[in-house]
């Protein structure tokens, strides 16, 4: 942030009044010049929570890689490669927003193919087939997405392409996703939606600040602790207050056409309202679906979800169908077996 802003951020935060500024561009100079370090070397954060995964997963059982997202390693996370693959296939990526829906730069935004996996709450796509005994690539990793608190969608506003998908990400990534055909586009927002649904762990509270600024909360990447009738009734509770915000915000609207800061804020706030909304609804649904078939086998939900829908090729049982433990125990009545290849997948 620059000196003015680090400044207003600290207004009247001193018993009511504002400090002096002169100290405040002293300490933000001094900050600016020499950055705060870590407070243990990376290489030992790294090397602690290997050890963290080990005991956890235990060592010689499971494979464990890490994906990384930038150069925070406190966001370095553990990844098990054994986990639950829900679905897997060829798709057609275009990057169409980067992180908080900035427009991804013209020369980013090529088409590029890839053999999608969706394992866990990781959508990997990689450059060659998938095979569950093969290490992922540096590059593979780099291409990762995590799902959770994720909507996939028909990129109905996308004429260009047939078969197109649009998935939005926790951090308001937006991608676009080409499938071979209509019923695999609408599997794969299926499975995605069902995935992100059952393990995506409870919002935090959004974050504070002193300026007069709206704010996502922040959306673990975690796997929630809660069973699924527990989880379902958190989405309806979510569902119920974004509901009330988007009505109180929509009883005082902005002029119409202002370009204030505060008419930019209003209109961020609404678009996250009404996608919350979307998002919890596509999410209740689902998982209600799921919990009145009492199975995690995808293909009975993918029927029942045929039989509520009608016709909506996006609800036809596909040829993979492997459960929804994502390796935390046995799933009764599954037919479907970890990292197994259907034939026409």
């Amino acid at each position: 942030m620059s000196c003015q802003q680090f400044i207003a951020n600290l207004d009247q935060l001193n018993d009511g009044q504002d400090f002096a500024k002169d100290l405040l561009k002293t300490l933000y100079n001094s900050i600016k010049n020499e950055k705060l370090e870590w407070a243990i070397d990376e290489d030992e954060l790294r090397k602690s929570l290997s050890e963290l995964v080990d005991d956890k997963f235990g060592t010689g059982t499971k494979k464990v890689t890490r994906i990384l997202d930038g150069g925070n390693p406190f966001l370095d996370v553990p990844q098990a490669l054994s986990a639950t693959t829900y679905k897997h296939g060829v798709l057609t990526r275009k990057t169409h927003a980067d992180m908080d829906g900035k427009r991804t730069p013209r020369g980013r935004r090529g088409w590029k193919k890839f053999y999608a996996v969706l394992k866990g709450t990781i959508l990997y796509l990689q450059k060659d087939e998938y095979r569950p005994d093969k290490a992922l690539s540096e590059g593979d990793l780099k291409n990762a997405i995590r799902v959770h608190h994720a909507l996939a969608t028909r990129a109905s506003d996308y004429s260009k392409k047939s078969n197109v998908l649009k998935l939005k990400t926790a951090d308001w990534r937006v991608f676009l996703f080409q499938a071979p055909s209509k019923e695999e586009m609408l599997s794969w927002i299926l499975r995605i939606n069902l995935v992100a649904a059952i393990f995506s762990a409870p919002a935090f509270p959004a974050a504070v600040s002193s300026m007069k600024k709206f704010c996502r909360p922040l959306l673990p990447s975690c796997t929630t602790r809660l069973c699924q009738e527990e989880q379902l009734r958190s989405h309806e509770n979510k569902l119920r207050q974004v509901t009330a915000e988007l009505a109180e915000h929509r009883c005082h609207p902005v002029e119409r056409g202002h370009k204030s800061k505060e008419a930019e804020e209003s209109r961020l706030k609404e678009h996250y309202l009404t996608f919350e909304k979307s998002r919890y609804e596509t999410y209740i649904h689902l998982l209600a679906v799921k919990i009145k078939v009492g199975s995690d086998d995808l293909e009975r939900i993918e029927n029942r979800l045929a039989t509520l829908e009608g016709d909506d090729p996006s609800l036809r049982k596909t040829h993979s169908s492997p459960a929804l433990s994502q390796g935390h125990g046995t799933v009764t009545g599954s037919k479907a077996k970890k990292d197994t290849i259907g034939p026409d997948t």
